[in-house]
């Protein structure tokens, strides 16, 4: 009996007066700026540690986590570890607002009245969630790695007694733009959905179940306490993080567009695959891997925490 409470606890659908968008966006918009704003010096080292290959003595530019941090803030100062969060900053809003809601509409959709959600659904509607947010997802990441890995490459040029000018993210959508349409900014689509569909597949069912677990709110409301949320949502994003840490790795590749001379040029996802592990062999998959689920623990542990607290419903005085 009380296994059967608990499975119906995690999986029941989200009622129906949840479904109120503008506080979602609100909700979410503030989970991802706060999000953003903390870990972004985090991201930024991961894309780098990704994004590096060997020198012509076989050497990295960046040893670890820690030597990539120092060379950054060395050479570029405190708002370099900040370059390219302009755009993220901007996108985060409606890229947080379409993975949180599709995945309660997904789950109100694939629900049957009475019947607890099964495990191939909660899997189904994470899937589906990942696989909207991939409208916005694409340019943000495209930019936003472009402008990261911006200074690895005025770095390395400067070792060879080069220049590289600078860019910004106006300047490379525009170039994108004009150069090969719209759909320029949607380089790596195909490995952006591979990666976020698959998070999502993995995060959304744990992130259920493992708050399901935790003490409710006095409230009468049946939801979590925060603190229960946030742990959930650190545990299940590093968790998705490192598992899909592979196809982040080609994701980044493919989309840092403007590299040195001596760098490789990817034709897709398969070659990418190919040529990663020929040249640099698996464990180039898993670089930058720690730096990610830093980097993803703390953001989704943000997000859960601030949707489920329903901040926006406070401020706008909606029933939650």
């Amino acid at each position: 009996m009380a296994s059967n409470a608990l499975q119906s606890e995690v999986t029941k659908p989200p009622s129906s007066n949840r479904f109120s968008l503008l506080p979602k966006i609100i909700n979410g918009g503030i989970a991802g700026i706060i999000g953003v704003t903390i870990v972004f010096p985090l991201d930024l080292v991961k894309t780098r540690l990704q994004n590096q290959k060997p020198g012509p003595d076989g050497s990295f530019m960046y040893r670890s986590m820690l030597d990539a941090f120092r060379k950054t803030y060395a050479a570029e100062g405190y708002f370099g570890m900040y370059r390219g969060s302009a755009v993220n900053i901007l996108l985060i809003t409606p890229e947080k607002a379409i993975k949180l809601a599709a995945n309660d509409q997904f789950r109100h959709w694939l629900a049957t009245p009475g019947k607890p959600l099964t495990l191939i659904r909660e899997m189904l509607a994470g899937a589906g969630a990942g696989l909207f947010q991939i409208v916005v997802t694409t340019p943000m990441e495209l930019l936003k790695i472009q402008m990261q890995d911006a200074g690895r490459v005025a770095a390395q040029a400067k070792l060879e007694g080069k220049t590289v000018p600078k860019v910004s993210a106006t300047s490379l959508a525009r170039e994108l733009v004009a150069s090969k349409g719209l759909l320029g900014l949607y380089r790596g689509v195909g490995a952006t959905g591979m990666r976020d569909v698959t998070f999502s597949i993995i995060y959304f069912p744990m992130f259920a179940r493992l708050n399901a677990l935790g003490p409710r709110k006095k409230d009468g409301s049946g939801d979590a306490v925060f603190w229960c949320s946030f742990v959930s949502g650190c545990v299940a994003g590093s968790s998705a993080a490192l598992a899909v840490n592979p196809i982040d790795v080609i994701k980044t590749r493919l989309q840092a567009i403007k590299k040195s001379d001596a760098e490789l040029e990817y034709k897709g996802v398969v070659d990418c695959f190919t040529k990663t592990l020929r040249n640099e062999g698996p464990l180039a998959f898993f670089r930058g891997g720690a730096c990610r689920m830093i980097v993803i623990a703390p953001l989704f542990g943000i997000a859960q925490t601030v949707y489920y607290l329903g901040v926006a419903e406070r401020i706008m005085g909606v029933k939650k």
